[in-house]
């Protein structure tokens, strides 16, 4: 019978720290995607939305808000795993990117959504570059072993 040495990896102070901000990140979509399935009128007026963004999000279609929540619960999940040390951070990650990336493939493609949305499109790209920092993150820690 061989003996086995168990190697430990210490987690990395940045590992609490990128695991906070994506779940502070995500867990405001998460409230966003709530709010506007639950509380739509009061939240879209808090948020200031215009008549031609609320004629917008109204016209889409339910795959877009299916989209719109794998994509944020994807992320919660996501940043989870990550503080727990999960590998499958990744995973989750990943569906987070695409349930964005099918919402901006409605968004920039398939409609209007860069008019309708004025000035706030820029943060569709701002969710975007998050998702993949999130991805490669969960990645790089993977292949160093610090999830398991």
């Amino acid at each position: 019978m061989t003996e086995m040495t168990s190697m430990t990896t210490r987690t990395p102070w940045h590992l609490w720290l990128v695991g906070v901000v994506a779940a502070l990140w995500n867990g405001f979509g998460c409230v966003d995607y709530t709010m506007t399935q639950t509380n739509r009128d009061e939240w879209f007026a808090q948020m200031g939305m215009t008549p031609d963004q609320l004629a917008y999000f109204e016209a889409m279609p339910a795959w877009t808000h299916g989209a719109w929540a794998i994509g944020v619960w994807g992320g919660l999940i996501g940043a989870i795993l990550l503080l727990l040390r999960r590998k499958w951070a990744l995973h989750a990650f990943v569906l987070s990117f695409l349930g964005w990336l099918a919402g901006a493939v409605y968004a920039f493609g398939m409609s209007d959504g860069m008019e309708a949305m004025g000035s706030m499109w820029p943060m569709q790209i701002v969710i975007g570059a998050a998702c993949l920092f999130f991805i490669w993150y969960a990645w790089t820690l993977s292949n160093k072993r610090v999830l398991r």
